[in-house]
């Protein structure tokens, strides 16, 4: 009887071993990589942050700031001085007048428009306020949209020939400004993009066309040129402004109305609703531009006029090329300012240090962020030995500054670092030989300008002794 327990408890480990043997085969026993964190969907998220995720990623070790805000929430005061209006212009008053008054209804500093249009004119007229003026020039280049109404002056029976007119008049045209116009009168060269016809009246002779032009374009001398071309003569009876830059007339566009009652709205029954619904942020103007976020430790010094270094870059959008206008950014999603690219974007992701934007104007009110520069080691020694008076208030050495400084900070740009060391002694370049080289180069230029001159001052009298002989 004990021999057979034994050799039954035998047989069942031999199972359990083969079964164990083939599930090791079959399956894998191994822990599988999980991502800790979900992947961001920012296709919804508002102005600038728009498919934030899909940007390229340097870094994303920063440390927060408790400071500025998001655009949208911004206070009711900021949120106007940050802001812009996409204006329906009314017909008979000038852009001017129109921008006065808004002036005046929202009780701000500082207004500018997107690019004059002449009193009879509607359509949109981009509005900036206070801080946002700052974007007025970027807007005033960009490419506008018109819609009109041409006056033909005698019947064109042909619907088909008035449409390859407007079609041949594409491209580079020249256009000189109409008598009564805000420029000088002179012949210029501007860019139209795409036209077409939209309807043609042939028993009124009128026609509506739609153009998409350069900044600068007068579509009343268009208008012109499109009679000349059908050889029945026409002038511009109706126009309306359909895209300006980035903003058109389908999406946020308000009238002087609303912008009245807003602030009504909010004076009397202290609502913000409304006013926050007509004025939009300054970042709705920039959401055309390659994005470069920039971590909240270096903002207030791109505000004070500072480079972008390598250092601060946390996040950039991909295809940036050298010498192309970027916006730098904050994690918040608030413009800092408009940059120059001096990188590319595989540039960026490969080197440690240099520049990649120089600033071309600074969006961002000073001091929204605090300073984050002159704490480190050197710095703080540096302001206290200008307390001591051993620097001047430039942080220069004096005539108190001890010996040792020098080498422990040498001057930018200092003979230490220009310096270029030979393989012989006799061949070093040093900086007294620099020095004689430059001497000798400006004498020999002095001297060569002597010489020219001295030719040209004798060169009458040649030519006077010269007619003279031939006269004898």
């Amino acid at each position: 009887m004990g021999k057979d327990k034994k050799t039954k408890s035998k047989k069942r480990k031999v199972d359990e071993s083969d079964k164990l043997g083939e599930l090791q085969r079959e399956g894998t026993f191994a822990i599988a990589p999980e991502q800790a964190a979900k992947a961001l969907d920012t296709s919804k998220w508002p102005l600038l942050l728009k498919n934030y995720d899909k940007l390229n990623t340097r870094t994303s070790h920063y440390t927060p700031i408790p400071s500025g805000c998001s655009p949208l929430k911004r206070s009711i005061n900021d949120y106007v001085r940050y802001g812009v209006l996409n204006l329906d212009k009314p017909a008979n008053p000038s852009s001017h007048e129109v921008v006065a008054w808004i002036r005046k209804i929202l009780r701000v500093n500082k207004t500018g428009h997107s690019g004059t249009l002449d009193p009879k004119v509607t359509g949109c007229l981009i509005v900036c306020i206070d801080r946002a003026t700052r974007l007025v020039k970027s807007q005033q280049s960009a490419g506008k949209e018109y819609v009109s109404v041409l006056r033909l002056h005698s019947k064109v029976d042909d619907e088909a020939k008035v449409a390859r007119a407007i079609s041949t008049l594409t491209g580079a045209l020249f256009q000189r400004p109409p008598l009564i116009s805000a420029v000088k009168r002179q012949l210029r060269i501007r860019t139209i993009y795409k036209s077409k016809l939209v309807e043609f009246d042939a028993d009124r002779n009128l026609g509506v066309f739609w153009v998409s032009c350069e900044a600068g374009t007068y579509i009343r001398t268009l208008c012109v040129h499109l009679g000349l071309l059908l050889g029945v003569g026409g002038h511009m009876q109706e126009l309306r402004r359909v895209r300006s830059g980035v903003l058109d007339e389908n999406k946020y566009l308000v009238t002087l109305h609303d912008v009245l009652d807003a602030q009504w709205m909010l004076d009397t029954h202290k609502d913000e609703s409304y006013l926050r619904r007509t004025i939009h942020p300054l970042e709705l103007l920039l959401t055309g531009y390659k994005r470069i976020v920039v971590k909240d430790s270096c903002v207030n010094s791109i505000c004070y006029g500072a480079k972008l270094m390598i250092p601060g870059l946390l996040r950039y959008a991909d295809d940036i090329d050298v010498n192309e206008v970027v916006v730098l950014m904050t994690t918040k999603g608030e413009a800092i300012a408009l940059g120059i690219a001096e990188m590319t974007t595989s540039v960026m992701s490969e080197v440690d240090h240099g520049t990649v934007a120089k600033i071309k104007r600074v969006i961002m009110e000073r001091d929204t962020y605090p300073r984050r520069w002159g704490l480190g080691p050197m710095a703080l020694k540096k302001k206290k030995m200008k307390a001591a008076g051993l620097l001047d208030k430039y942080g220069r050495p004096n005539e108190k500054t001890p010996a040792d400084w020098a080498k422990q900070c040498p001057p930018a740009g200092s003979a230490s670092k220009i310096e270029v060391v030979a393989d012989n002694d006799s061949d070093a370049v040093t900086p007294e030989k620099k020095k004689k080289k430059k001497k000798k180069d400006k004498s020999e230029k002095k001297k060569k300008k002597k010489k020219r001159s001295q030719d040209d001052d004798e060169s009458p009298k040649k030519k006077k002794k010269k007619k003279k002989v031939s006269e004898a």
